[in-house]
């Protein structure tokens, strides 16, 4: 199936789920554990039925749901297609079905308490130097490039953050070169930004927001806090 475009993704009206960098992501509260448990067999079962599962991790009051394809359409500028980890429609369908299960079973959405970390290295040997971290972070170069045109590093069992390479003139003084996107919701952000300020941090650069914020600590270090809209708000 395309992968769909942002603005598709906001129009399917999906209030229990956020786009959180490639994928929908939505955290379900719940009574138990075994409550959880129940509620991921629902999902599960709803997903064998329209031929797509989400990735689930349970915890002792909630369950985290992820919904992403691994045969994403994408075309490029030259209209050639490529298979890309993106959303598609059938999980946005799949999507709404766990919704209505959710008011079915009484597991509430909060899609405030939702967070995905990717890692970001700077760098102008992409290509040299994404084997080695696919090999590091996943024990195989396979990672490199799985589903994305560029050099991503994508473990396929979801195990570590995906690791892409920012381009970057290339540099002999030495400075910060791995920096943490912090994705979540839109609704979240200036919050979380807020927070951390409050905590000592510094807001470095804002001129992207509220596509990504560049924080800093108090030695420097960068981190983006990003969500899913485009700098115009799109």
């Amino acid at each position: 199936m395309d992968m769909l475009t942002g603005k598709q993704i906001a129009e399917a009206g999906l209030s229990d789920w956020r786009r959180l960098a490639q994928g929908l992501h939505a955290r379900y509260v719940v009574g138990s554990f075994g409550a959880g448990v129940r509620f991921a067999a629902a999902v599960g079962e709803a997903g064998e039925a329209l031929g797509h599962q989400p990735r689930a991790t349970i915890g002792g009051g909630h369950v985290d749901l992820k919904l992403v394809s691994d045969d994403a359409v994408y075309r490029d500028d030259n209209g050639v297609e490529h298979l890309v980890h993106w959303v598609t429609q059938k999980d946005v369908d799949l999507a709404r079905r766990i919704t209505e299960i959710a008011a079915a079973q009484d597991a509430k959405a909060d899609p405030a308490s939702i967070t995905a970390i990717e890692l970001a290295l700077d760098t102008a040997q992409a290509a040299t130097i994404a084997p080695v971290w696919a090999a590091l972070l996943t024990g195989s170069t396979d990672a490199r490039g799985r589903g994305t045109v560029g050099d991503d590093v994508r473990d396929v069992s979801g195990q570590v953050p995906t690791l892409w390479f920012q381009g970057t003139d290339e540099h002999a003084t030495p400075r910060q070169r791995f920096h943490l996107d912090v994705w979540v919701p839109p609704e979240v952000a200036e919050q979380r930004i807020a927070a951390a300020v409050a905590a000592g941090g510094v807001v470095v650069d804002d001129s992207e927001a509220p596509s990504f914020t560049v924080i800093a600590d108090q030695d420097g270090n960068k981190a983006c806090v990003c969500t899913s809209l485009s700098r115009d708000g799109g």
